[in-house]
């Protein structure tokens, strides 16, 4: 998936990847990280999501990474903010109250850029890239973040031959393969929820499982 595919589909506004609400995991689970109150957390490819407001409303320091500049505004501008816009490096970083987003690469974002960070919310990124770029991603992450780091990561699991990703198809043996050298990783929830989305079961799917897990920093 390269930034032209992204750029695309926020142009047309095809984000059905986008939740109308918090995510009903980030609520449940979000505690089991224990965090403390003011932990910078890193949310990557954050499009506008609401788990950012959400995270701030608990206490936290979100910091979203996300390629499209209309995601980014679109966030601010839904919830009312007037952000600080400024440039670091490649970056354009829009920032209001708890929560700053750098607008760019994932991929361009160095250790500086997350030093402070105790924890990884990943919703959306995992799931959005194909095979090559996931192994490129777990890589990043592993240097990119301090060895402490907390994560909550939410995967999907489906027949990859019965549908093109993204959302691709992530089971648990390749969230082994990827994560266990840099995190312990915890299975916290495991459920079929094809029947809850239409739109999957439209495009043939017989499966669809989500999975919730705790990574723990080793």
């Amino acid at each position: 998936m390269h930034a032209e595919f992204w750029q695309a589909r926020w142009s047309r506004s095809e984000i059905g990847f986008h939740l109308s609400e918090v995510n009903p995991y980030l609520q449940r689970y979000w505690s089991a990280l224990q965090l403390a109150q003011g932990t910078q957390v890193l949310v990557p490819l954050c499009g506008k999501s609401l788990d950012m407001a959400w995270l701030a409303d608990q206490g936290y320091q979100v910091v979203g990474i996300e390629l499209a500049q209309r995601a980014v505004e679109d966030f601010f501008t839904e919830h009312k903010l007037e952000p600080h816009i400024s440039q670091e490096g490649v970056f354009q970083v829009y920032q209001a109250g708890a929560v700053t987003i750098y607008c760019g690469d994932l991929f361009a974002l160095e250790p500086r850029h997350v030093a402070q960070c105790g924890a990884l919310y990943d919703r959306a990124a995992l799931i959005a890239l194909p095979p090559a770029m996931r192994e490129r991603y777990a890589a990043h992450l592993a240097e990119l973040l301090p060895s402490s780091t907390q994560a909550l990561l939410v995967t999907l699991d489906y027949d990859q031959a019965q549908m093109e990703g993204p959302p691709f198809a992530v089971n648990e043996g390749e969230v082994q393969r990827l994560l266990a050298k840099r995190w312990q990783i915890e299975l916290l929830k495991c459920c079929d929820v094809l029947g809850e989305n239409w739109r999957f079961l439209q495009r043939g799917l017989t499966r669809l499982d989500e999975r919730v897990y705790r990574l723990k920093g080793r």
